[in-house]
């Protein structure tokens, strides 16, 4: 209970002035007290943020690493199955077709020609048996399904994004699904870098038989490329030193606008979408820096690769860039050992 001062002029008693002292003191050492408890919570937050932040991005950064691992062990059990890692396909604006096989007359990617090995057998045969226009409409559906195996958590979640392309055995889309990894090329950049392939066929037969193209790239040194039918035998360097998929640069910029040349498409014609070389030494995600042809990635330190024996690794972007073009090379007679990146 209060004690009121029992004078008319505001004085207290002794014993009430005591008391009004002491009141007021303990209200000040409370104040004084919460200040201090705010203040250590505070301390601790800043303390805890970081941790926080690096546990949450280590998760991501493994969970990128699974996404190589299956897709690295999905083009294994193609070279298994048909005798070469998946073809390379016919270049940009032609898209995967469920009924041209596995070989060089597939117009598709590599990320297409995979989807049989990563659970995906229905989404590899959308159209398959029907006529040119019931096919044209399947591509669509085929790259708008959006799968969370091609995106690395730490850039962006699997979502439709602005597409830039038309394509010649698709029919027009504003929007398509997009890829955060790239097969290796090599070490030997060609021009044009993101050959078009053969041009449609006359007539009701819209795809040309992509045999009879002389546009090509010959000198390729990687695993994927237009065309490619690389065989598990020509990795004459070793399958433990050789990359096979990574994860591409992409400018921060970009990462939902589809703006960026190698992110404007999608993963299924082959571009430098999903596609690039070791010839040019590996960045971080910047602003302001966009660039098609280096790997790269969201992380800090290094991005996720996977070789063709199947092992993830981190590979950093200090990496020296000799070590990092022979990496991409698969018969250049310098083996690249896993102690040196």
């Amino acid at each position: 209970m209060q004690v009121r001062p029992p004078y008319r002029d505001g004085s207290y008693t002794e014993p009430a002035r005591i008391l009004h002292h002491a009141k007021t003191l303990q209200q000040r050492v409370s104040l004084v007290e919460l200040l201090v408890v705010i203040a250590i919570i505070g301390i601790l937050v800043a303390l805890l943020l970081p941790a926080v932040q690096a546990a949450r991005e280590a998760a991501r950064r493994m969970q990128c690493s699974n996404n190589l691992k299956q897709l690295g062990l999905a083009a294994i059990a193609h070279e298994s199955a048909h005798g070469h890692y998946p073809t390379g396909g016919w270049g940009i604006r032609w898209v995967g077709d469920p009924d041209r096989g596995f070989d060089r007359d597939q117009p598709g990617a590599w990320t297409y020609n995979i989807l049989p090995f990563i659970e995906q057998e229905t989404l590899h045969q959308l159209g398959s048996g029907g006529t040119v226009d019931e096919k044209k409409a399947a591509a669509v559906q085929l790259m708008q399904t959006q799968l969370a195996v091609l995106h690395c958590p730490s850039r962006r979640r699997p979502a439709l994004r602005p597409n830039f392309v038309s394509f010649h055995n698709a029919d027009a889309l504003s929007e398509n699904q997009k890829t955060d990894y790239a097969g290796n090329i090599g070490d030997v950049q060609t021009t044009p870098t993101t050959p078009t392939g053969p041009s449609p066929a006359s007539g009701s037969d819209i795809y040309a038989n992509g045999e009879t193209y002389t546009g090509w790239p010959t000198d390729q040194t990687g695993i994927f490329y237009a065309h490619s039918a690389t065989r598990h035998a020509e990795v004459q360097d070793g399958t433990s030193s050789t990359i096979m998929i990574g994860e591409k640069y992409l400018s921060p910029d970009h990462y939902e606008n589809g703006g960026d040349w190698g992110d404007d498409g999608g993963p299924y014609a082959t571009s430098s979408d999903e596609t690039r070389w070791t010839i040019f030494a590996p960045l971080p995600d910047r602003a302001g820096v966009h660039d098609i042809y280096n790997f790269g990635s969201a992380h800090p330190g290094g991005f996720n690769a996977v070789f063709c024996d199947g092992s993830v690794h981190n590979i950093s972007y200090e990496i020296e860039t000799e070590i990092f073009r022979r990496l991409g090379n698969r018969d250049d007679g310098e083996v690249i050992h896993g102690d040196a990146f």
